[in-house]
């Protein structure tokens, strides 16, 4: 402790010295920016100094500064961020793919948690562990009523050290101790690739971390050499949240030309503003494509996404992107830690920058708003579409995303999806492929009785409004004035829960195959057995199956 204070002595005087060395060299310029910035940092420093000194109370120095550092950082965007010394392998992750850990995904149901997800060759893997799995104990530690965030940190750590886990099989209550030994985990970039119906190739790309740009072009080289005849290909990026800018420009690679203009980056460091082109030639660059975003494609895959467009490559189908046309760099402080800071804007080929919301420009109250459609402006693609910014990438072809019913998202909260699949597992030595999976009506009877005398009550949406109203009414006091007609609404809006299990059963089925599927083939099959039942994938697929509708979309004919 002592050395801490010594610590904090040295910093403060240090901080000290070099703002009265700036107030000295700006001194002179009361207008200057600098001289107000070491100006206010003076008053900081002798601001706590002082407060630290007098205050009745201790106050712990890195927990009330970091309030400060926080409360700076809250008139920035929520991508510019103070990265401490226990949170660099978070950082590293999100670059790299990487992790020391046991390869597997942990849910809390309860007093206890479970194993959800095994990764192929991890060390869960190797030791046989199996999704449903019941951790009991890590090192002789109880692991009942232990929050899942600490239950994960526990199962990280430094590749080569092991953990003595207890297990307990869900169907059996059997326990069994098993030495688990980290290794490096990387997760792959693109998590499945594979053909869809009438020969379209699908890649599926879930991070752009490092060497995932040649992971896809691997992946699409594969598929040409299994199917030379290959009629299109399919990039999903929906739910990619981004990544390395550098391996944005390495996947549109892949199938645009050599020397052509992806992305540009323009900020207030005019020297670090770049141009960034393509430098090899593409895995293939006329075969029809379809990429696919959602509301969480941001950041990379929307530097595919648009460079894609406005290149006229090929078509974008789905949703709207998130809209993040912010580029963030590490800055190194002291004591290991790192600054990961907003500095510039990216722009598409066109022109445009699709950052959505604007942080440069806060309400009184501190709150940001989205670009207003009225103050997007508009720029055109290669042929003449006309493309517009600061709004995400919009989908050439818009497909309505598809929302779980109230009592689907109830059976998966409360895990009776995921517990039914752990009992048929336990109960089936084999099933059919993935993809042409299906549970008979009599199986699917066995999970409605599985449900009986299980709660898994909920609110509609309608109710919720309701409930919302009464409360306003009568906070106005114009409840009793209508409280009769309230009650008749209540009564219609009632829903019968076993009604509307019957009235959702293909999505529930749906949801239940998947889950089944994930316990024999893993994290592929899920994928494998979804894309059968995928609007945005079956869009597309007849979409690139139609040359003449694939043709005039990426015309100027097709204006948005």
């Amino acid at each position: 402790m002592g050395n801490f204070f010594t610590r904090k002595k040295k910093i403060i005087g240090g901080l000290l010295a070099l703002l009265i060395t700036a107030t000295g060299i700006f001194a002179f310029d009361e207008n200057n920016k600098y001289f107000l910035i070491a100006k206010n940092l003076d008053l900081f420093a002798a601001f706590y100094h002082e407060l630290d000194t007098y205050y009745v109370d201790d106050l712990p120095p890195e927990k009330t500064i970091r309030k400060g550092m926080e409360s700076i950082l809250d008139d920035t965007d929520p991508y510019t961020d103070f990265i401490a010394e226990d949170n660099l392998d978070e950082l590293k992750y999100m670059a790299t793919g990487k992790y020391g850990g046991v390869g597997a995904s942990i849910g809390t149901n309860g007093e206890w948690t479970n194993i959800t997800d095994v990764y192929p060759g991890s060390p869960m893997d190797k030791a046989n562990v199996k999704p449903g799995d019941i951790l009991e104990s890590m090192d002789g530690r109880s692991l009942k009523n232990i929050p899942q965030d600490s239950i994960s940190k526990m199962l990280k750590g430094t590749p080569g050290t092991a953990i003595d886990i207890v297990f307990r099989n869900p169907v059996t209550n059997a326990v069994a101790t098993k030495k688990i030994v980290r290794q490096e985990i990387n997760v792959k970039a693109v998590s499945y690739s594979g053909f869809v119906k009438n020969d379209i190739g699908y890649i599926k790309m879930t991070q752009f971390t490092e060497n995932s740009g040649n992971m896809v072009r691997k992946a699409f080289e594969q598929l040409k050499q299994q199917n030379p005849s290959m009629k299109g290909v399919i990039l999903d990026l929906r739910g990619n949240p981004g990544g390395l800018l550098d391996e944005a420009v390495i996947v549109a690679n892949t199938f645009v030309d050599k020397n052509k203009l992806i992305v540009s980056t323009r900020g207030k460091v005019k020297n670090w503003d770049r141009s960034y082109e393509t430098t090899g030639n593409p895995a293939d660059s006329h075969i029809p494509l379809a990429v696919l975003t959602n509301h969480s494609s941001a950041s990379a895959s929307e530097i595919v996404a648009g460079s894609i467009q406005d290149l006229d490559r090929g078509i974008i189908v789905g949703q709207r992107s998130y809209g993040k046309g912010l580029v963030q760099t590490t800055r190194p402080l002291p004591y290991n830690t790192k600054l990961k800071v907003t500095t510039a804007k990216y722009y598409t080929p066109s022109g445009r920058c699709i950052q959505a919301i604007d942080y440069s420009h806060r309400n009184d109250d501190g709150s940001v708003d989205f670009v207003a459609d009225s103050l997007r402006k508009t720029f055109k693609t290669a042929s003449g579409r006309v493309v517009k910014d600061g709004g995400g990438i919009e989908p050439d072809a818009k497909v309505e995303p598809a929302y779980l019913s109230q009592v689907a998202v109830s059976l998966i909260r409360k895990q009776y999806i995921f517990d039914y699949a752990t009992q048929y597992y336990y109960h089936h030595a084999k099933i059919a492929s993935a993809a042409t999976f299906s549970l008979t009506d009599q199986e699917f009877n066995d999970f409605e009785h599985f449900l009986d005398n299980k709660d898994y009550s909920y609110k509609t949406r309608s109710e919720d409004a309701l409930e919302s109203f009464k409360t306003t009414a009568r906070k106005e006091k114009y409840y009793d004035a209508v409280s009769k007609d309230l009650e008749v609404l209540e009564q219609k809006l009632k829903h019968d829960k076993k009604q509307d299990f019957l009235k959702n059963k293909d999505e529930i089925k749906r949801l239940l195959e998947e889950e089944i599927v994930n316990r024999y083939y893993m994290q592929e099959g899920r994928i494998a057995k979804g894309l059968t039942n995928d609007n945005e994938v079956n869009k597309a697929i007849s979409l690139l199956l139609n040359q003449a509708s694939y043709k005039k979309m990426l015309s100027t004919s097709a204006l948005n």
